[in-house]
């Protein structure tokens, strides 16, 4: 399936470049564009007896007007609700003047029970607030409880950000054109949509690959062809050794879930480096997850020179005291030590906030541990100060910033997760469940992302694949989840991306 995510602007480019490539000039593609919303409309309200069809001044009202056409040809009792008069001579005009219902003011506009509205005053291109007409039906259709077919985008959600920009519609089902855009997958727009559906209305794929987007909805199709499988002369190590730092003896729960994940996601050996007052409430959870002294630098390095793991995972259950970044940052000093990659997640983001640029300048030394720092809204907040508090940017573009900012992969997690690379690619994850919202599920998505990237997954798509993973495991459990039940969830999953490998 396409996957690429495009911006109100790249989706204007593409428009732009679909018509100069050929065949369907613009009314073409807005016929085209109301002939599968309308299609849409008659499958999913079969006995359909009453349409009210919202139709703004641009585009996004022709396609309104298209779809008020084809659904009266149908036999559909149609009414048409006009804000503004579109362009002379443009693509809008001539669609409101083949349809044969004569529009009336979108002022006199109130919704009737039993009726389907279908939004078609803006799409995603809105940057400002809807006008007082416009907010007025929004709040009139919500008031009724009538469903609604938004076209492109619920008009008063930001393609860009998918935040209301004051009243706004939403809507039961929402259909976009050649690929989804941001807003249709950012919370709250998310929501608003309803269920989307991405049309064919003549946008080829090769005028998608011409824009350039590097933005992506998070499947499998993004990260299949880079998963590690086993070769038949595998051994343990070449998996990979994930070493997981233990906090004290009431919070090491933290480190055995993401060294539990970690295994369970593929790494040969895991580690658990556990203070010595925590030896024994490790030592007794664990059975297949090694356990080892770490109470000092010294020992962690002399761990690190014997038995070389490839990915550490730093901040589970560990406290969020000063003391506990410093100890990273003193371990990323000894660079030359240091292993191929790092998850930094919970304590290891709030310890080193408040000292966060000598942080990212370690990770931007020569022989630097590729990481991935998976931050909650309030640890990204504290990590990206700046960042968060920029209202003006979406949390696509927050994610992209810090990335850059703090030269590694940043996993920006919630119900809308946004995961970003440093070279400007990004994904939103597009398979979230409210099932993950308890206590260590965090925990464990550390322990995916480590887990792959010891087997020699690049961090980018690892991170990706272990997000699309962690939320296909609650799915696949159900309710009922806690955090204990995440890594054995993962077999299905696991099962199946196998399969689709051919593994």
């Amino acid at each position: 399936m396409p996957y690429e995510i495009l911006t109100p602007k790249e989706m204007a480019q593409a428009d732009s470049l679909a018509m100069k490539r050929g065949p369907f000039d613009g009314y073409g593609l807005m016929c085209n564009a109301g002939a599968a919303i309308a299609a849409l409309i008659l499958e999913r309200f079969p006995g359909l007896a009453r349409v009210d069809v919202l139709c703004g001044p641009g585009n996004n009202g022709g396609d309104g007007y298209v779809v008020a056409r084809l659904l009266a040809q149908a036999g559909v009792d149609v009414s048409v609700w006009a804000e503004g008069t579109p362009r002379a001579g443009g693509d809008a005009a001539r669609a409101a003047s083949d349809c044969p219902i004569v529009p009336r003011p979108l002022a006199e506009f109130s919704p009737v029970p039993g009726s389907v509205i279908v939004d078609a005053l803006y799409g995603a291109g809105l940057s400002k607030p809807l006008s007082s007409m416009a907010a007025r039906a929004a709040r009139l259709v919500a008031g009724q409880g009538v469903p609604v077919v938004a076209v492109d985008l619920p008009s008063g959600v930001s393609g860009e950000s998918g935040q209301p920009l004051g009243d706004a519609f939403a809507a039961a089902l929402t259909v976009t054109f050649a690929r989804k855009k941001p807003g249709h997958l950012l919370q709250p727009g998310r929501r608003l949509c309803g269920d989307v559906v991405v049309a064919n209305i003549g946008i080829t794929d090769a005028v998608i690959a011409e824009i350039g987007a590097c933005a992506f909805e998070n499947a499998p199709e993004l990260w299949l062809e880079d998963f590690p499988i086993s070769h038949v002369d595998t051994y343990k190590y070449r998996r990979g050794h994930v070493g997981v730092f233990s906090g004290e003896p009431s919070t090491t729960g933290a480190a055995r879930l993401a060294a539990m994940a970690a295994a369970r996601s593929g790494a040969g050996a895991v580690t658990v480096l556990s203070p010595t007052r925590s030896l024994a409430v490790n030592g007794a959870h664990l059975t297949s997850i090694m356990l080892r002294k770490a109470d000092t630098l010294d020992e962690v390095l002399a761990f690190l020179d014997a038995r070389k793991p490839k990915t550490l995972v730093f901040g589970p259950g560990l406290g969020p005291e000063p003391e506990v970044g410093n100890f990273l940052l003193d371990l990323l000093e000894a660079i030359g030590r240091a292993p191929e990659s790092m998850v930094i997640d919970a304590d290891g983001i709030t310890s080193t906030a408040l000292q966060a640029e000598t942080f990212f300048r370690a990770l931007e030394r020569q022989g630097a541990p590729q990481t991935i720092i998976t931050p909650h809204e309030g640890e990204f907040h504290r990590m990206f100060k700046s960042i968060g508090e920029d209202s003006n940017l979406s949390k696509l573009e927050k994610a992209r910033r810090a990335a850059a900012v703090a030269n590694a992969v940043i996993v920006y997690k919630g119900p809308d997760t946004v995961i970003a690379s440093p070279d400007g690619r990004a994904a939103i994850n597009e398979n979230g469940t409210p099932l993950l919202a308890t206590a260590g599920s965090g925990d464990v998505l550390s322990g995916i992302c480590a887990g792959l990237l010891a087997q020699g997954m690049a961090a980018f798509e690892a991170a990706c694949a272990a997000v699309w993973m962690h939320a296909a495991a609650a799915t696949h459990f159900g309710p009922g989840l806690i955090a204990e039940d995440l890594p054995e969830a993962l077999r299905p999953v696991l099962r199946d991306i196998f399969a689709r490998r051919g593994a």
